[in-house]
């Protein structure tokens, strides 16, 4: 029938979940939002006195038969993920106090009252946290907990901690696989989501004897919407439903067993790759396994030699799966064009086990670095590819990784680098979200300035040779546009070739179809005037 609206609010409203008895539905809510939640989205522009004002992202109860809204969660806490009690006379809530763009970092597990608004903190985690989810019995909860850099890319083992508090234990100790997601079925079983060197698994855990199951692997990616790997399950456990896609094959939606899934929907079926094929490749570097997506260009002629151009993915805390590409890639659109395109997951990645994502601690640029190089390798022994017309690009964590790389080897003839970081120690007074940094650093740069100086390529830049194109957006709070100023101010001052662009009301990513376009056509031709 007719959707029947329900409110008439001013601010902005997410992730919208039924009460238990049918009755109630809640919602996060930021009332008088300026802009969308999240650090990703373009940042206001702040002018006059600058002070701290916090848009708390509160957790509310609509009632689904008159509309009423009542804002439950406490006024100076931000509510980022919730599940409801089994009983719904309660919610697991991850949240912080002040600045909610900032402080997802160091948010706490909480459990919060659904009739009072009372808040009870259950668990303080060492790392980040994500994915909260009540036991069928309403007795525990179970998250997933990891080091992580961005909100919305989750990573790590799966945790389960008393419902009224104590000590949390990980269900999943020393998994070669870092949970994005998970569901803790009525059955009592927990079934999540991972990443796996590079493939999607669908994986289920019994918090009781910790025996755990691989219930799907494939070198595609999984997902129910959103960032990271996950299914939908229905209320019996087996029946799923997910958003398939590969490398090959367009998104389309799937149900069934888990692992026996089949395709519903056709909506991409005259939709053809542009590009050719995308192969896993793996190779040891250091003591590490290391796994990498090498895509291969359109009409691909093995008598012929191609150029290779690395695309670093952004994070670090994230990986590359096999997936067809949304909006924010544009590695796609350089195989499309006839080059092999390299997608390392070095160091630091998700997909190999916390110790694998905790290995570039304080060492940015360093041993990631050499694990993309070494891959490099790798790519060149086992496919047509030219050594000496080699490129790299990336964005974020992959902007930084492109503006290390042209400071610290000649190899790469051609770079484009995408709101990137040049100086560790400015971007931390630059930067809207500093919070993700000390877990990654150690310390804050005032007082460890020397952890920061190392890893920033703006000290290495007398080594840089490399012709290189910089994006960015003038309203990124993640990256901020000075960043990618300094790189390309030093590297004018080097006498290289450069180009710097800054994209008008565009934040870390990327919204705006004109934009999109533009950057990759820049990108494309950068490289074809420099590699071919």
């Amino acid at each position: 029938g007719p959707a029947r609206k329900l409110t008439a609010v001013k601010g902005f409203l997410a992730s919208p979940s039924w009460s238990p008895d049918g009755k109630t539905i809640a919602v996060l809510f930021i009332e008088n939002a300026p802009r969308a939640a999240g650090p990703l989205v373009a940042s206001s522009h702040e002018t006059g006195v600058i002070k701290d004002a916090f848009f708390e992202q509160r957790l509310a109860l609509v009632d689904a038969a008159n509309g009423k809204l009542r804002q439950l969660s406490p006024a100076d806490m931000y509510i980022y993920e919730y599940d409801w009690s089994p009983d719904g006379k309660r919610f697991a809530v991850t949240a912080a106090s002040g600045n909610g763009d900032n402080n997802w970092w160091i948010a706490q597990l909480y459990t919060l009252d659904a009739s009072s608004g009372a808040m009870k903190s259950i668990y303080k985690p060492k790392l980040q946290i994500a994915s909260p989810a009540f036991s069928p019995n309403g007795e525990s909860v179970a998250f997933i907990e990891g080091l992580m850099s961005d909100e919305g890319s989750v990573g790590g083992d799966v945790y389960a901690v008393p419902a009224a508090g104590g000590d949390a234990q990980d269900l999943t100790p020393g998994m070669k696989a870092s949970a994005s997601s998970l569901i803790w079925t009525k059955k009592g079983h927990i079934v999540f989501g991972a990443y796996a060197a590079g493939d999607s698994t669908v994986a289920s855990v019994d918090p009781a004897s910790r025996e755990f199951e691989v219930l799907y692997r494939g070198g595609e990616t999984l997902t129910r919407g959103g960032w990271g790997i996950s299914v939908s399950l229905a209320d019996d456990a087996e029946t799923s439903a997910v958003i398939r896609n590969s490398a090959s094959a367009p998104p389309e939606v799937w149900t069934g067993p888990v692992g026996a899934w089949e395709q519903i929907t056709r909506a991409n079926k005259l939709v053809k790759p542009a590009w050719g094929q995308s192969k896993s490749i793996h190779w040891k570097n250091e003591g590490f396994d290391i796994q990498g997506w090498l895509d291969y260009p359109r009409d691909f002629n093995p008598a012929r030699k191609y150029p290779l151009i690395v695309y670093v993915h952004g994070g670090p805390g994230s990986a590359v799966t096999s997936a067809w590409p949304g909006p924010g890639d544009f590695s796609m659109a350089l195989a499309a064009s006839g080059y092999f395109v390299l997608k390392p997951n070095p160091r630091g990645s998700f997909g190999m086990g916390e110790a694998f994502t905790r290995a570039n601690v304080r060492d940015f640029g360093y041993g990631d670095f050499r694990d993309i190089m070494a891959g490099v390798d790798e790519a060149i022994r086992t496919a047509p590819i030219d050594p000496n017309r080699l490129g790299i690009t990336g964005w974020s964590y992959g902007g930084f990784m492109t503006m290390w790389a042209v400071t610290q080897t000649s190899r790469f003839k051609a770079a484009m680098a995408g709101a990137g970081i040049a100086n560790w120690l400015s971007y931390y007074g630059e930067n809207k979200i500093d919070q993700w940094m000390i877990p990654f650093f150690g310390k804050s740069v005032y007082d460890d300035p020397e952890v920061y100086a190392k890893s920033s390529p703006i000290n290495f830049i007398k080594k840089a040779k490399t012709p290189t194109l910089i994006l960015v957006g003038d309203s990124d709070a993640e990256c901020p546009t000075p960043q990618s100023y300094e790189f390309w101010h030093a590297l004018k001052a080097q006498g290289l070739e450069t180009e710097l662009v800054v994209y008008n009301n565009e934040g870390h990513m990327f919204v705006q179809p004109d934009h999109l376009r533009d950057r990759i056509e820049r990108t494309i031709a950068w490289f074809n005037s420099h590699l071919h």
